[in-house]
């Protein structure tokens, strides 16, 4: 299995969607609709989004620290 970073491409606001996806082996799209659909449910969503792009290192930030 992959690690979890946040990819540079393939990214469409800030790449959680693309990380989860390559990170688990899921299509990103579904990824993105699976989030997008998420959002039409009460909760937390968006704080979960936002706790995951802090989270989730950048691929940069990634490669420096593991190579």
């Amino acid at each position: 299995m992959n690690n979890l970073y946040r990819p540079h491409d393939g990214r469409m606001i800030a790449g959680v969607c693309a990380a989860l996806g390559r990170r688990f082996g899921i299509s990103v799209g579904m990824i993105r609709i699976l989030a997008v659909l998420s959002c039409l449910l009460p909760g937390p969503q968006f704080i979960a989004y936002i706790i995951l792009w802090i989270m989730i290192p950048s691929e940069k930030k990634y490669a420096a620290t593991h190579y």
